[in-house]
């Protein structure tokens, strides 16, 4: 057995470990690159700089209340030296000045003559010039242990006496300093943590928005690849993506439907137009075969063009009905008026009505205003009202009665026929094109008008019913009603 081949070890180790790397590196630049990761930067920059001048505001005003106490407490030994010196006199406060520079955590004390002599105080040294100008300044000062440095500093207050003594109060600002120290190490370490925080939320947060759009973007693959029935799956929160994921769900519902409806009409062009085109094939051969006279040509070719036509009619139902469950059938629409739709109709079919010996009322009701296409409301109420009169005509009472009525925010128009109805079990199929029952097979027509009705009914936010009319079917159309307002008739 011989040795395996080690040569491209450290080759093929180092592609993997910089493939690994590239890997990681594009997945925190598309982790950088997401909304949800922009927006939680930018809310921590606000927080960060609210932070900053919050923690700021409370380092100065702590600074000017120390302040404002050193200044208090100076003015306070002024004032009290001062009367000193006017009870007793220069020996006098140089007593008092030496006996409070003893003791523990005394303020800054000195006294010197009107040359600036050194008379008593802890003060030894001052920058020069600072007893030359009367009044309150922070300066750097030497204590008796320090000689010549200055490596202090402290706010004083230079106080001109009678007769020309200075007297300097003063108190050290070490303690001002130090807190300020504390507070500037806080502020640093709480803008750090908010930081730190600030970063590691917004990464968790891009983490899960990028982990929910990888989840959406797998399935929109699947879907884009041919998988139709694939929908983005809802996390159940709520959240603006769970309505986007619905909104997204409803729109492949609606293509998928839309699909369908394409798959039917092709399936059904195949199918239910092949035998009228058959038939129309055959009577122009057998006119070929078999005319012997012109009058003989003639009727056949006005036979062919009635089938002609009649495939012409349906080819245009079918077209329509595309056009409207597509939704692009909105053009021209406006306010109108309903019930004077229906009457104008139903004053049409008075004549066929008349002629077919059934009876047809109309009870329509005032200003039922909608918004949408009136000529597809009056076609939609032309077909239900063909329909009826066409099934209805050898009821035992025939009588077709035309609705039109304001119900609960929408305007409802209804078509009732006494004919022998259609079954509860059949009167959703029969909304599909080319559905005819087989009662319904010996007399004219494709099966489209029902569907062209309900094509109808969806463009414009409605609905369309069947239900029995005991005995007889009533048809219904629910729209929603517009603003009441004025409309042209």
């Amino acid at each position: 057995m011989s040795a395996p081949d080690l040569r491209g070890a450290p080759a093929r180790t180092a592609l993997t470990t910089a493939t690994g790397h590239d890997g990681v590196l594009a997945r925190l630049g598309t982790l950088f690159r997401t909304t949800a990761f922009k927006l939680s930067l930018a809310y921590l920059l606000v927080f960060a700089a609210f932070a900053f001048f919050a923690l700021g505001y409370v380092a100065w005003n702590a600074r000017r209340v120390l302040d404002d106490q050193i200044v208090s407490t100076i003015e306070a030994e002024i004032n009290g030296l001062s009367d000193q010196y006017a009870s007793g006199g220069i020996r006098r406060l140089v007593g008092v000045v030496e006996r409070r520079s003893r003791e523990p955590g005394a303020s800054l004390y000195l006294v010197t003559t009107p040359a600036g002599e050194h008379v008593v105080g802890n003060v030894e040294a001052l920058p020069p010039g600072i007893l030359a100008e009367p009044g309150q300044t922070e300066t750097a000062y030497g204590r008796a242990t320090d000689g010549d440095r200055l490596d202090h500093r402290a706010i004083v207050r230079i106080f001109t006496l009678p007769g020309g003594f200075r007297l300097l109060v003063g108190r050290d600002v070490e303690e001002r300093d130090r807190l300020r120290a504390v507070i500037g190490r806080a502020f640093a370490w709480s803008l750090m943590l908010v930081v730190g925080l600030g970063f590691l939320g917004s990464w968790f947060i891009a983490q899960r928005v990028l982990k929910r759009v990888d989840q959406m973007t797998e399935i929109t693959r699947g879907i884009m690849a041919g998988d139709l029935d694939g929908r983005l799956a809802l996390a159940g929160t709520g959240d603006e993506l769970d309505r986007l994921a619905s909104n997204l769900n409803a729109m492949l519902d609606r293509i998928g439907e839309l699909m369908r409806g394409m798959r039917e009409v092709s399936d059904n062009i195949a199918h239910d137009l092949k035998t009228p085109l058959t038939r129309l094939r055959n009577k122009a051969d057998a006119a070929l075969r078999e005319g012997s006279d012109p009058d003989s040509l003639r009727a056949a070719l006005e036979a062919n063009i009635e089938e002609s036509d009649n495939l012409i009619r349906v080819f245009n139902a079918l077209l329509m009905i595309a056009r409207l469950e597509a939704g692009n059938a909105r053009e021209g629409l406006a306010d109108f008026d309903a019930g004077a739709v229906a009457l104008e109709v139903a004053e049409l079919y008075e004549a066929v009505a008349e002629e077919r010996g059934v009876g047809l009322r109309t009870e329509v009701e005032d200003g039922l205003v909608l918004h949408g296409s009136r000529e597809l409301i009056g076609q939609a109420m032309a077909n239900l009202i063909d329909n009826a009169l066409k099934y209805g005509a050898g009821a035992a009472e025939p009588v077709v009665c035309v609705a039109a009525r304001r119900e609960d925010g929408s305007v409802v128009l209804t078509v009732a026929d006494r004919g022998e109805g259609i079954p509860a079990a059949e009167r959703g199929r029969v909304l599909e094109r080319f559905v005819r029952l087989e009662t319904a097979r010996t007399r004219p027509g494709f099966g489209l008008g029902l569907s062209l009705v309900n094509a109808v009914a969806r463009l414009h936010q409605g609905t369309f019913a069947l239900e029995d009319n005991a005995p007889g079917l009533r048809a219904t159309l629910r729209l929603p009603a517009a603003a009441t307002r004025e409309v042209a008739a």
